[in-house]
């Protein structure tokens, strides 16, 4: 069979060499930096993950702006929304990552934790630390409870979530096991061992997954609206997507040594709570649509 490979990025000579025995595969070899330049003597770095993370906030921002005002709340409670949501993301991810993934080197070497630069941010950690900003948030607004609060953040979650995994593609990191899939990916500048090796674009199957959620929610908030019951929105986001990422981790290499020995993978066990809180919220907006129907 004639050799086929569609090469993204770079390629120098002696990866051309490595790559003559690929079929069919994707060579990825994008470089996660758009441009650098220096400034006051210092050089700055602008990367495709910054510039994806970012976006998430600003397409979110204005999203949520826009459900904010057909729901009358104002400006400056989403100004303050937005603030927590921005500030528990990075602070719950970065901790989610260095507590879940690697304990004993962080507590042993606290200044790390701060390197937020370096890399290393975790799903599950974020969504503690959205949670827990969201309950501090709605505490002070009795007009706007935790669960109405929390039903309209997911919404532009999940698109920050594909945004998110579309940067660790550029990054080359998050990869997925070997596959003779037609569709794999050769990751060059992944930091493995064989970076030709063929593997699943987990970062791409999780991407979709989270647009697909993001269009889910959205249609279901943009049919109810006000009268979308509390928790409905925020359940089936726990359910469904922690549910797809128990499986996907299948598909995934483990991001620490440790992982090796589990049968389960850090991934795995963090997501077994969450479809289950899911679940439970999920009773509750049924329970509470009942009482409301009985009490109409």
């Amino acid at each position: 069979m004639k050799n086929e490979t569609l090469i993204f990025g770079e390629t120098n000579a002696a990866n051309i060499n490595m790559l003559s025995t690929v079929l069919l595969e994707i060579v990825w070899n994008v470089d996660p930096e758009i441009f650098n330049f220096s400034l006051f003597g210092r050089e700055i770095s602008i990367r495709w993950y910054g510039l994806l993370f970012a976006t998430g906030f600003i397409v979110g921002q204005y999203i949520l702006g826009r459900i904010f005002k057909i729901e009358g709340k104002t400006e400056r409670d989403l100004e303050i929304l937005s603030f927590y949501v921005v500030i528990a993301t990075v602070i719950g991810a970065r901790l989610g990552h260095c507590l879940f993934y690697d304990p004993e080197y962080y507590l042993s070497n606290p200044i790390e934790i701060l390197k937020v630069w370096e890399g290393g941010l975790a799903s599950h950690g974020a969504t503690i630390g959205i949670l827990t900003a969201l309950y501090l948030y709605a505490r002070k607004r009795p007009d706007q409870s935790f669960l109405w609060v929390v039903d309209r953040i997911v919404i532009v979650v999940a698109l920050g979530g594909m945004l998110i995994r579309l940067g660790n593609l550029m990054n080359s990191e998050i990869i997925g096991s070997p596959t003779e899939a037609p569709w794999a990916f050769v990751f060059l500048r992944a930091n493995i061992a064989d970076p030709t090796t063929p593997r699943h674009p987990s970062q791409l199957y999780e991407a979709a997954f989270c647009l697909f959620l993001f269009v889910l929610l959205l249609r279901i908030y943009s049919q109810h609206k006000k009268k979308t019951p509390e928790g409905l929105l925020f359940g089936l986001f726990m359910v469904l997507l922690f549910t797809f990422r128990f499986f996907v981790e299948f598909l995934k290499e483990n991001q620490v040594a440790f992982e090796e020995g589990l049968v389960l993978n850090m991934g795995q066990i963090l997501s077994i709570p969450a479809v289950l809180a899911g679940l439970y919220i999920l009773y509750l907006a049924k329970k509470n649509t009942e009482k409301k129907q009985l009490n109409a």
